[in-house]
């Protein structure tokens, strides 16, 4: 018994001497990436400079990351605006005016659900295509290929990347705004007692012009998070195959907590200026 309590002792004495060491190494850590990803930010703002080199990469991956995310973000939007106005409906039907559920649907839809949920779902559409696929030029040494003869792997690569996904979420939002408010309309209709034209009405009597581009902003905000932290960590492969599914995951989830954190501090940015 004498001898388990020194050697109990011992063993929390390393761990406890252990944790600023781990600390530092963290600190470390977050510093380098900081630098590195601010580094990258601004040769990325530098390269939009010149278009000659990322105009028909930028035309193909907007056409990637706009079109081709239509059936999803239609289908995401359509189900999130249905259930916004049975949900309300069941909570408020016989406290509140009825048209107050076109209200709720539109300033829900048109402030958190639309730029929101579509970014959240493109977080795994685009963002970890693009570490994936950036990840793997990694690791088979194609963007060493791209330095050797010259070409500069951030204007080829980064630039059409970032600058697409900045200009498509907006008119993605746009496109889940309505099919998310006509979702609401008609599940509002066929599950609540409402008419057509009380909820039209709280749609109306909700509806201003801030609400709309202030989603818009939130949109372009998520798409060059999206689309940045993508190249950021695709770029920064390492390990081969299994490094690639790192990536994969590791943008998925950076993506992720870096859209819901730029949604709380916009927020904070609309119960200022709204």
């Amino acid at each position: 018994m004498a001898d388990i309590e020194p050697q109990a002792s011992n063993r929390l004495s390393a761990i406890l001497s252990g944790v600023p060491a781990a600390l530092g190494r963290g600190v470390t850590k977050v510093l380098e990436h900081s630098a590195r990803s601010a580094a990258l930010a601004g040769h990325t703002v530098i390269g939009l400079a010149r278009p000659r080199r990322y105009l028909r990469d930028l035309a193909y991956q907007c056409y990637d990351m706009g079109v081709r995310s239509l059936p999803v973000v239609i289908l995401v939007a359509a189900l999130s605006g249905a259930v916004t106005s049975q949900q309300s409906g069941y909570q408020f039907t016989g406290t509140v005016p009825i048209w107050i559920i076109g209200s709720i649907v539109a300033a829900s839809v048109l402030t958190e659900l639309g730029p929101l949920v579509t970014a959240l779902v493109l977080v795994g559409r685009i963002g970890s295509r693009i570490g994936a696929e950036l990840g793997t030029m990694v690791v088979t040494e194609q963007v060493d290929a791209l330095k050797a003869v010259g070409h500069d792997p951030v204007e080829q690569l980064v630039v059409p990347r970032v600058l697409a996904g900045t200009l498509m979420l907006p008119p993605l939002v746009v496109i889940a705004d309505f099919v998310g408010i006509g979702a609401g309309w008609a599940g509002a209709l066929l599950t609540l007692p409402i008419t057509s034209a009380e909820f039209t009405y709280g749609v109306h009597n909700y509806f201003h012009e801030f609400a709309l581009w202030f989603g818009l902003i939130k949109a372009a905000v998520f798409g060059a998070t999206i689309t940045f932290i993508g190249c950021y960590i695709g770029l920064n492969t390492r390990g081969g195959a299994e490094g690639v599914g790192q990536t994969t995951m590791s943008v998925a989830v950076s993506g992720t907590v870096a859209i819901m954190f730029w949604d709380a501090v916009l927020a904070r940015l609309l119960k200022a200026f709204g």
